[in-house]
């Protein structure tokens, strides 16, 4: 029964407690339900407010928009009146432009016609003025050429005179200047090369030994080195004669050796010969080494230092080619330093101008074209290439080329620098003598100073002083063309009337 009671309790225990929690949450319901309708009219209130605040915003700025609008409107507008105005302005200069074009057309056509009968009337008076002195335009024009000519000459003559020597005069201070300034620094040595070497000798006794049995040893060095031996009465001397100074100089060595070592025999002296054409090579090299050192320049193939060491062994007028291209360089380099030149490519050009002779008994052509081909060959730059082949004419390409021309005069033209024969000199003086008395109208010549100026006397009645003027230029253009000499010569064409009257 108590368990009974208790069940009851229970279960109306459990339904009241479910009442009474439904009921509580009912009432949360209903309080969530107020809160967010609040919440949602607020939200809709909220979302009124900023609608019609950026409708407002809208409107302001649509407004703005039409006042900005209108604005650039205005702006515009008043851009076009403007364009307008000038567009006006110009089609009006426009026409005032064409209306003056077309008034100069007129006048040009007015001139035109003034012109054609201007014309018409000088042609006229041209006529009636042959018809009166019964000759052309041009035979008129040629009588009063001649004329003034004949007026005029002797202004003419004195103008051209004063002229060129005011110009010739200035130009010859300043490069007198510079070649004395030039050649004042540089100071050389000269030492005349002959075509024959002496060979010492210990005693008489070695002239036999060097004949040899029937002369086989003086023939076997003479065939294999190429030159003449000249055993002689002069005692303890041989001389070796020879135009080639490598070969004297092997023929000497090969005697050196010889005597040094007591033993004269063919094969002896075939082995002496190689020895000395071994050391001659060593010794060409260094020279060509040397050279290359004494004025700073680098960079040269091996081969060509070698040749260039060749021309210590050869000579020219008696003057040793290499010291000669050594001065060259120094003063093509002193020049073009004056002249404000590369120095160093004034400096290769001058020592490789005469580079053919050192080959040049070997290769057929003039000097300036084997030493063109020559350094066409190793590479060289057209610079240095130029002065090489054009050092001997008379128009040189480039400054360069000048300026070794220049070197090369001075170097040759010194004092003792060269020898000359004495037949050598007299037909010289006579081929100097000889172009200048091929014109006609000279009366004598005569060659002085060592052939550095010839005066010629002309016929006073067959040449005038402008012709003797124009002479003197032709004369020095020939001996230009026709001769070949060291430094300058001077054409001093003399023109003088005497007259001789005797009062008795």
């Amino acid at each position: 029964m108590d368990y009974i009671i208790y069940v009851l309790f229970f279960v109306i225990g459990g339904g009241i407690g479910y009442w009474l929690r439904k009921q509580k949450i009912s009432d949360k319901i209903k309080l969530a339900q107020e809160e967010a309708e609040k919440l949602l009219s607020e939200t809709k209130n909220k979302q009124n407010e900023v609608k019609i605040e950026a409708q407002e915003k809208a409107l302001k700025i649509i407004e703005e928009a039409k006042a900005e609008e209108k604005k650039r409107r205005d702006e515009i507008n008043e851009l076009q009146k403007r364009l307008e105005q000038r567009e006006n302005s110009f089609s009006q200069k426009l026409l005032e432009l064409q209306d003056k074009q077309q008034g100069l057309y007129e006048k040009i056509n007015k001139v035109e016609e003034v012109k054609t009968e201007i014309q018409e009337i000088k042609k006229q008076q041209f006529e009636k003025l042959e018809k009166v002195a019964q000759m052309n335009k041009e035979e008129a024009r040629e009588i009063l050429l001649k004329n003034i000519e004949e007026q005029n000459k002797e202004d003419l003559v004195s103008r051209m005179k004063k002229l060129e020597q005011g110009s010739l005069e200035v130009l010859e201070n300043k490069a007198k200047n510079m070649m004395a300034y030039t050649m004042q620094r540089l100071v050389s040595n000269y030492v005349t090369e002959i075509c024959t070497t002496v060979v010492e000798l210990p005693s008489d006794e070695m002239k036999g030994r060097i004949i040899g049995r029937e002369g086989r040893n003086i023939k076997t060095i003479e065939q294999l080195t190429g030159t003449e031996i000249i055993v002689d009465d002069t005692p303890n001397v041989i001389t070796v004669s020879g135009f080639s100074p490598i070969r004297r100089h092997i023929a000497k060595r090969t005697l050196d050796k010889l005597i040094l070592d007591g033993r004269i025999h063919p094969t002896k002296i075939e082995d002496a010969i190689a020895e000395a054409k071994k050391e001659l090579a060593l010794d060409i090299r260094k020279a060509g080494e040397d050279a290359l050192y004494e004025l700073g320049i680098a960079g040269l193939d091996e081969k060509l230092v070698q040749i260039i060491g060749r021309l210590k062994y050869r000579t020219s007028y008696g003057q040793n080619a290499l010291r000669h291209s050594l001065e060259v360089a120094h003063l093509s380099g002193l020049l073009a330093e004056e002249l404000g030149v590369d120095v160093a490519i004034a400096k290769k050009g001058g020592l490789l101008h005469d580079i053919g002779k050192a080959v040049d008994h070997e290769v057929q052509g003039t000097h300036p074209e084997i030493g063109r081909d020559i350094a066409k060959k190793f590479g060289l730059p057209q610079e240095i290439i130029d002065p090489i082949e054009t050092h001997h004419d008379d128009k040189p390409r480039g400054i360069i080329s000048v300026i070794v021309k220049v070197a090369d005069a001075i170097s040759s033209a010194r004092p003792g620098a060269r020898q000359d024969t004495y037949e050598r000199y007299l037909q010289r003086l006579k081929e100097l003598e000889d172009v200048a008395n091929s014109f006609e109208g000279v009366e004598r010549t005569y060659a002085i100073q060592a052939g550095r100026e010839v005066r010629v006397f002309v016929k006073p009645d067959e040449i005038d002083d402008l012709k003797a003027h124009n002479m003197a230029r032709d004369i020095a253009k020939k001996i230009e063309q026709d001769l070949k000499y060291p430094g300058e010569i001077r054409v001093n064409v003399i023109r003088e009337m005497r007259v001789e009257e005797y009062a008795r």
